[in-house]
């Protein structure tokens, strides 16, 4: 008995394989982000996670006390908003504290 492979089909020509692929979404319902900085905090907020683990928020509250101190309000900005997306308690205490 022979045994012959049929050529696999793609997810274009199987209506089966079409019928389980999803389609994109062009606009996402609970989008509220008007600007794109959410975006930007969420990926940094990441990304600092990702090299100091479970310190990531202490560490971003001392990054921004650290700008708060000199002087620098756009880096101090940036960094209670890496920790406000990590820990959201812990930048209310930072901006009591500051303000």
């Amino acid at each position: 008995m022979t045994v012959q492979f049929a050529a696999a089909r793609t997810a274009a020509t199987s209506p089966l394989a079409r019928a389980f692929v999803r389609r994109r979404v062009e606009h996402v319902a609970n989008d509220n982000d008007i600007n794109g900085n959410e975006d930007l905090l969420l990926r940094a907020a990441l990304r600092h996670f990702a090299q100091h683990g479970l310190a990531a928020a202490s560490e971003a509250r001392k990054q921004a006390e650290a700008a708060f101190f000199s002087g620098d309000r756009q880096n101090y900005d940036w960094w209670l908003g890496v920790c406000r997306t990590l820990d959201r308690r812990m930048a209310e205490e930072i901006a009591r504290s500051t303000a």
